[in-house]
């Protein structure tokens, strides 16, 4: 790390995509306006980077831990306990943690399809109010439920690791994965350990069918909320803090708890913003303005932005544009124009992973990356615009994504 250097992570999440027909064959990066990112590739360094090793599920965990700079092969145990994390909740050694959605199933003849992994985007108030209900009623002195955000909360399974020895080893499949889909074979089996995620899936269902939230949600045409989804099951990691990595404090900056979870355990500290959502109406200035404020006390800065992967799940073209739009006005623009005050500087910017609006859901396909250096005078080169093909013409491609922080940070 060079003396007296700022640095700012900027990630867009699943802003990468595929080749849209009805764009002529172009990707929403491609034909969004975005002038800030666009200057960063032509004054900085741009290429490709894989976010998810060979094997693993494409999931943002595994993506932002390789972007924090933490090897998914040394350091993932599992999303629930990265969330965990963020929500204060102490696992100890042989607790196990669960993402637990809120999710919409419905019907179709003998088929039960997951229509919508988070239940029409419900509100907080009404989740948590699910959540407090679910809690009293079918939690038990080992199984806890814990308020998130919206659709995203947990579940707490205590001394699971221990009591479910095949527990970690279920095939538990993340909702966005199979939205449309039936079902019934991404569901535990019935015997052993999953008998118990099945059961506590069930009781759900029965529970939620008539809980006044759900019933005031159908009367003004919302989705319910009519089960749980438990996925991303696993230990407490330990990991190694930035500081003693790389002798650099910081903050984090996201309204999802996995990357607050990870930021905590990076040793960062939370910087709360007002107005922050994890969805299309966030307060995206907001990330922007408290970014540079944050550079003010501390060197490093790490923000996330979630609504262009909600609109790659939703296969929204339009909001998808409209959202690496508002990414690039409003949080990198406003970062851009604010780094001036500071006299060095370094800025990366770029998606953790891909969500194709063809799949609605993550790939594991490399992203583009830019990092530029206000200490590289680089007056720009053949390379006009930040995209995925611009990126893969550069000729620069870092297979191990856990390396790039060092390439990064200058180690």
């Amino acid at each position: 790390m060079a003396e007296g250097m700022k640095y700012v992570v900027i990630v867009g999440d699943g802003m990468a995509d595929y080749p849209v027909e009805s764009i002529n064959g172009k990707t929403p990066l491609m034909v969004a306006r975005t002038p800030h990112m666009d200057w960063l590739a032509k004054h900085g360094s741009l290429g490709l980077v894989r976010t998810v090793p060979e094997g693993f599920n494409p999931g943002s965990e595994i993506a932002n831990l390789s972007i924090f700079g933490y090897d998914p092969l040394q350091y993932y145990t599992g999303r629930g306990p990265l969330e965990a994390a963020s929500l204060g909740v102490e696992l100890k050694k042989d607790d196990l943690a669960f993402r637990c959605n809120l999710v919409t199933l419905h019907s179709q003849g003998p088929k039960v399809v997951m229509e919508d992994f988070a239940a029409g985007h419900i509100s907080d108030r009404e989740a948590n109010e699910i959540i407090v209900d679910l809690d009293q009623t079918i939690g038990t002195e080992e199984i806890r439920f814990y308020s998130g955000v919206s659709y995203r909360h947990l579940m707490v399974m205590k001394n699971g690791a221990s009591t479910c020895s095949s527990l970690e080893r279920l095939g538990l499949t993340p909702p966005h994965d199979i939205i449309g889909q039936e079902i019934a074979s991404f569901l535990p089996e019935n015997e052993g350990s999953g008998r118990r995620i099945l059961t506590l899936m069930t009781e759900s269902q029965r529970f939620l069918k008539e809980h006044p939230v759900n019933l005031d949600r159908k009367a003004r045409g919302l989705r319910p909320a009519n089960s749980v989804w438990l996925w991303g099951q696993g230990r407490s990691p330990q990991m190694v803090t930035l500081r003693e990595r790389f002798g650099i404090d910081g903050y984090v900056i996201s309204a999802v708890h996995l990357i607050k979870g990870i930021g905590l355990l990076a040793g960062l500290e939370v910087l709360q913003v007002p107005g922050i959502t994890g969805y299309f109406d966030t307060n995206y200035e907001g990330k922007g303005e408290y970014a540079l404020r944050g550079l003010e006390k501390k060197d490093f800065v790490y923000v996330h932005v979630e609504a262009p992967d909600e609109a790659g799940h939703m296969g929204d073209l339009r909001l998808k544009v409209e959202a690496i739009e508002a990414f690039d006005e409003k949080v990198v623009g406003t970062i851009l124009k604010g780094i001036k005050d500071f006299e060095k500087v370094k800025v990366m910017v770029l998606p953790d992973h891909p969500t194709p609006l063809a799949v609605r859901t993550h790939t594991a396909d490399p992203v583009p990356f830019v990092i530029y250096s206000s200490e590289e005078k680089r007056k720009g080169g053949s390379i006009e615009t930040f995209d995925e093909v611009s990126a893969k013409r550069s000729g620069t491609f870092i297979e191990k994504g856990h390396e790039l922080i060092e390439r990064f940070l200058g180690h």
